[in-house]
């Protein structure tokens, strides 16, 4: 496919690691990808939004009231065939941007014409179930296809002809080198979360899915961020694009109060006992960094009768199945997960993530914490930084845009209880005096709080 002309359009903002750029209009230049009209009070409803009765019952159904922001802009665009590039967090309700106009475009009894890739299990599952509930009313079926688990439910929605999957792209590879898929009919192909699939490798698999494609389809690629990987294979796969931007790639989902607990490595696992015992702490999504350390801090959960699972990828399929539906009926109150819940966990009413430890990438902050507060409800994401991890808070700060609320709890704290202005001043008196012994010399558990936010300021 040819691949598009020009650069990106004036409201799209550039994400680098740490900065930000705004594309001028002179950049922008003639013949390339088009925005879309910003939509106005018009396109405040679902109604307004040139969906079927069938598909607008779907929607009340589900409970969805107004449409997001990306639903707004997508919809429109997306129902006439036109190809979208939409740049947008998790929790802005993207999902309904791609599933509602692409349920409007397919036809029961043809065969497989909606497919949509995803990076992981989780979001392959989930998509899945939402396409089965916004189908209702059709005999439209929908089924996911991942790894993990058995073929044999798959093989059979592809011999069936089920008119949408949504899958991993290594387990449809599979698939389709078995001669299983049909692409023939395919209508509509989705990339959800694009930026994530290039990160992990996926590359080949959806260079063979675009190979294997109709040329005359209709190609969405929704992403949270926008590096020069995804822009380039937005511009080469899509033929005159309408870009939608929900929010700007570097910003957190509206709703979510951010804190950062200072506090040593060792008292993590008090720290969040401590927090597990305030008012309103009823559904608790913990993110560690490694797959022992989330089985280690379930353990310590589970011994201080602290109702907890734990899900990670070498966990098989069905456990973490059944450790997400167990957290999202609320039969657990602490859900302990690697990255691989990152992306792809919708679960409703999430009242706290915490960053057990901080994301060595600064862009998964922001999908971590983009857990909580779905769909303009409200939550709350806390951080816990050991003085070794003020490096990655600052990183974090710099992407979002701002500093972010320190809470310090003395008998947690690396630095012990924070000091008033006049110890403060009294201090830096004393270290000013000192002939060379500054605080650049000293290890980093030595300092204050304070004292490292002064230091690391950039």
């Amino acid at each position: 496919m040819a691949a598009i002309q020009g650069t990106l359009p004036l409201t799209y903002t550039r994400i680098k690691r740490g900065c930000k750029r705004k594309m001028t209009e002179q950049e922008n230049g003639d013949g390339g990808a088009s925005t879309v009209p910003e939509g106005g009070e018009e396109l405040r409803t679902f109604d307004a939004l040139g969906l079927s009765p069938e598909r607008l019952a779907a929607v009340e159904a589900e409970g969805w009231t107004d449409p997001t922001p990306i639903q707004r802009k997508a919809i429109p665009s997306a129902i006439q065939g036109k190809d979208v590039v939409g740049i947008a967090q998790t929790g802005t309700g993207k999902t309904g941007a791609f599933i509602l106009p692409s349920l409007e475009r397919i036809e029961a009894g043809k065969g497989l014409q909606l497919l949509v890739l995803c990076p992981t299990r989780e979001l392959a599952q989930q998509v899945a179930e939402d396409a089965r509930a916004l189908a209702r009313g059709s005999t439209l079926r929908a089924e996911f296809v991942v790894g993990g688990v058995g073929y044999g439910p798959q093989t059979e929605a592809f011999r069936a002809g089920y008119e949408i999957i949504a899958a991993t792209p290594g387990r449809f590879n599979d698939h389709m080198g078995q001669g299983k898929v049909d692409l023939g009919n395919l209508r509509v192909l989705v990339l959800d979360e694009a930026d994530r699939m290039l990160d992990m490798g996926f590359r080949p698999q959806i260079e063979e899915v675009l190979q294997r494609s109709p040329r005359t389809r209709q190609t969405m690629l929704f992403s949270a961020t926008m590096p020069d990987g995804v822009h380039a294979l937005a511009l080469r796969v899509t033929r005159d694009p309408v870009w939608v931007q929900a929010a700007p790639g570097t910003t957190t989902a509206e709703g979510i109060t951010e804190r950062v607990y200072p506090v040593k490595p060792e008292k993590k696992p008090d720290l969040l006992l401590h927090l597990l015992g305030e008012t309103g702490w009823d559904q608790v999504l913990v993110f560690t960094r490694t797959k022992a350390g989330a089985d280690t801090l379930k353990g310590r959960l589970d011994r201080a009768g602290i109702q907890a699972d734990v899900m990670h990828g070498d966990r098989e399929m069905r456990h973490r199945t059944r450790a997400l539906d167990r957290f999202a009926s609320g039969s657990v109150r602490v859900l302990v997960a690697t990255d691989v819940a990152q992306r792809g966990l919708d679960v409703e009413g999430i009242s706290h993530v915490v960053n057990y430890d901080v994301p060595l990438d600064p862009d998964d902050y922001v999908h971590r914490i983009g857990r909580t507060a779905r769909a303009g409800a409200a939550g709350t994401a806390v951080t816990f930084v050991a003085a070794e991890d003020f490096g990655r808070l600052k990183s974090i700060e710099r992407l979002v845009g701002r500093s972010l609320d320190r809470v310090h709890l003395a008998e947690f704290d690396f630095g012990g209880a924070p000091t008033s202005e006049e110890e403060q001043a009294r201090k830096a008196a004393a270290r000013h005096a000192r002939s060379s012994k500054g605080m650049g010399s000293r290890d980093p558990g030595e300092l204050s709080p304070e004292e490292l936010d002064a230091l690391l300021r950039p």
